[in-house]
């Protein structure tokens, strides 16, 4: 259960103060939410625990510069912000998509098939393909746009506090959520089959050449293992909805990863180092 912003500021303050304890507790505290946010602007577990391990550093070392004139969280996620836009290995590993690029992918190699066919083992590999396409498309807008659309559209940030995170003001966060959410809408309506019935890709269709390819394999299961939902039960959730409230549902869906890291003991081993 995430901590209240009292227990949060108190473990600052004792952290500030050199409570090593209280520090590693506090990294623990924000490591999921720093973690997802990694994973959705970069898409890549192996990378976005990188980029985690990184951002936290910046925390522990910042720390002492946190004023409380907001809440934590808000500072940890302008930290996280700065950092996944503005750092050259990010911006380096940055595939330059575009929506015209990754719909003629999504539209190639695709095959007959039911998304009904097969048992277990066939609806776990049509997760797969469900939640890492829906992370991967949005590797098409650039990463102010794309950083606006998780915390206000995925993350739910209230957008004062998405505001305060980006550095913008409310109405220019608004102006860029309202784009990238527009982007986001029209690819799916046009593009994915779990959004629109006349999209020529579905998950099922696509499977058998992403198992070709290598994109989805059985044996490592990267994104379905932590799905409590199963595909038929989101995709019955998703064609129950109209207009663009199904293409915020897609991407909601997308499980809420924990860190597969401990930063805490990261933190630990630092502080014995120092």
């Amino acid at each position: 259960m995430p901590m209240h912003k009292d227990e949060i500021d108190g473990l600052v303050r004792k952290a500030q103060g050199g409570d090593k304890a209280s520090l590693q507790a506090l990294v623990r505290a924000i490591q999921d939410d720093v973690y997802r946010l990694a994973l959705r602007m970069l898409y890549d577990p192996d990378d976005a625990s990188d980029a985690s391990q990184e951002i936290l550093i910046l925390v522990v070392t910042r720390l002492s510069t946190f004023e409380f004139r907001s809440a934590f969280r808000t500072w940890v996620y302008r930290v996280a912000a700065n950092y996944l836009m503005g750092a050259k290995k990010i911006r380096g590993n940055d595939p330059v998509l575009s929506f015209d690029d990754y719909r003629i992918d999504l539209e190639s190699d695709l095959a007959e098939s039911e998304d009904d066919a097969g048992g277990t083992e066939h609806q776990i590999l049509l997760n797969e393909v469900r939640i890492s396409c829906t992370m991967a498309m949005l590797l098409c807008l650039d990463a102010k746009h794309r950083l606006a659309y998780i915390l206000g559209d995925i993350m739910e940030l209230d957008h004062a506090e998405a505001s305060r995170a980006l550095s913008l003001s409310k109405a220019n966060f608004r102006k860029q959520l309202s784009r990238a959410r527009a982007r986001v809408v029209e690819f799916t309506s046009r593009s994915c089959g779990l959004v629109s019935a006349d999209a020529k890709c579905t998950c099922s269709k696509k499977l058998p050449g992403a198992v070709r390819r290598g994109r989805v394999d059985g044996r490592n299961i990267r994104y379905a293992a932590q799905s409590e939902a199963g595909y038929g039960e989101v995709r019955d959730r998703i064609q129950g909805l109209k207009g663009e409230l199904r293409t915020l549902e897609l991407q909601t869906s997308v499980p809420l990863y924990n860190s597969p890291d401990d930063f805490g003991a990261m933190v630990e081993k630092l502080l014995e180092g120092a």
